[in-house]
C-alpha cells in the first residue's frame, strides 16, 4: 500500500490529500454504480488517502455515507471518516431555507441541537462503524445560532460518538464563536485555482490552529482542462460556471494555466492541487473521482514541489482567469 505525506488539521493527522465521495452517488456527476463507487474509493485507499469525506446529503436517503461504509468494510482503521449533517430534515421538522447561486436558488438545513444526535446516529448506521471521525454541521442554519449547533455535536464528542469537531461553508465570525465553545479541527471550505478562499476566514483558521478542508478543489473538474460540456442528468448544469456559453469562455481563460502545467511535466489537475497545497501547510484538498487512474493522478501532486518562481507564474497567470459565470461551483 502506498503511503503519501501527512498534514495537520488541529491535532487530527490525515492524508495530505483526502477523497471527495460526494462524486461516488448517481446525479452528481451523472450515473455511476455502487460497485464502481466501491472500486474507487478502495483505489483512493490503496494510493495512502486518509481522509474520506461524505455527508447525509449526498445522493438519496443516505446513499453516499452507505457506499463508504461498505468500502471501509474490513479497513475501517485506514481511514480518518468525516461527515456532514443538515440537510436530511427529519419528518415533521421545519426547513430553514437559504439562498444559493444555483440555477435552484435556495438550500433548506435544519441543524436545531434536538435533531444533531439523531442525524449522527443514523450516519454511524449508515457507516457502519462506532464513531465519527470528523463531524460537520454542513452549512450554517440561517435560524439557529452556530454556538448551539456546536454545543449539540460538543455533547457527541463528551460522549465518544464523535471524536473532532468541524465547520463547513462559514464565516470567520461563526468560526470564532464556535471554537469559544469547543475546539474546531478544520473547516471545510471552497478553494480553488478560480474560487479564493475569503481572507479573513484564511486568517482566523491560522489564528485559531484550525485547519481547513478544501472542498472544490478541481473547480468541480473544470480546472483538470478536460471538461467541455456536462451531461443533462450532471448536478453541474444547475452551476452558471458550467452554462455550455460560460463554459467555453472559461475554458479558454484556462489556456494558461494548462500551458504552465505542460511546461512542467504535470496535467492541469496536478497543477491546481499542488499550488493548493502551496497556499498553506495545513490545508487538505479532497477532489473526488471515480477513476483508478486519475485518482493516482491526482494523489502526485502531494509530492509536487513548486519552486517561488512558478507560483509568482501562477499567480500571475491568475490574475488574469476571471471565470464567467458567479456563485460557488459546488456544495462541499
Amino acid at each position: 500500500m502506498a503511503t503519501l505525506p501527512v498534514r495537520r488539521l488541529a491535532d487530527l493527522g490525515t492524508s495530505a490529500i483526502g477523497f471527495g465521495a460526494m462524486v461516488l452517488s448517481p446525479g452528481m456527476y451523472g450515473e455511476v454504480d455502487d460497485r464502481r463507487a466501491v472500486a474507487a474509493l478502495h483505489a483512493a485507499l490503496d494510493e495512502g488517502v486518509t481522509l474520506v469525506d461524505t455527508a447525509d446529503g449526498y445522493g438519496a436517503d443516505g446513499h453516499n455515507e452507505r457506499i463508504v461504509g461498505r468500502a471501509l468494510r474490513g479497513r475501517r482503521e485506514e481511514a480518518v471518516v468525516a461527515t456532514k449533517f443538515g440537510f436530511r430534515i427529519p419528518e415533521g421538522a421545519q426547513a430553514h431555507r437559504f439562498p444559493v447561486s444555483y440555477a435552484f436558488g435556495e438550500l433548506a438545513v435544519n441543524a436545531e441541537p434536538r435533531y444533531v444526535r439523531g442525524y449522527a446516529e443514523q450516519s454511524l448506521r449508515n457507516l457502519e462503524t462506532d464513531v465519527i471521525d470528523l463531524y460537520y454541521p454542513h452549512f450554517p442554519d440561517p435560524q439557529v445560532p452556530i454556538e448551539d449547533t456546536v454545543g449539540a455535536v460538543a455533547d457527541l464528542v463528551s460522549d465518544g460518538l464523535v471524536r473532532h469537531l468541524g465547520l463547513s461553508n462559514v464565516t470567520a465570525d461563526q468560526l470564532r464563536r464556535a471554537h469559544a465553545v469547543h475546539p474546531v479541527a478544520a473547516v471545510q471550505v471552497q478553494w480553488s485555482m478560480w474560487q479564493p478562499v475569503d481572507p479573513g476566514l484564511h486568517a482566523a483558521a491560522r489564528e485559531l490552529g484550525v485547519g481547513l478542508v478544501a472542498w472544490g478543489p478541481l473547480g468541480g473538474g473544470f480546472l483538470t482542462g478536460t471538461v467541455q460540456e456536462v451531461a443533462e442528468d450532471d448536478f453541474r448544469r444547475n452551476l452558471p460556471r458550467f452554462d455550455p456559453a460560460n463554459l467555453r469562455t472559461n475554458h479558454d481563460r484556462h489556456a494558461p494555466l494548462r500551458g504552465i502545467a505542460a511546461d512542467l511535466g504535470l496535467t492541469p489537475a496536478q497543477l491546481a492541487l499542488a499550488w493548493l497545497l502551496h497556499q498553506d501547510e495545513h490545508v487538505v484538498p479532497i477532489p473526488g473521482s471515480r477513476t483508478p487512474g486519475h485518482i493516482a493522478e491526482n494523489l502526485a501532486a502531494a509530492r509536487v514541489e513548486l519552486h517561488p518562481d512558478t507560483l509568482a507564474r501562477i499567480d500571475g497567470a491568475l490574475g488574469r482567469f476571471a471565470p464567467e459565470g458567479a456563485g460557488a461551483v459546488l456544495g462541499g
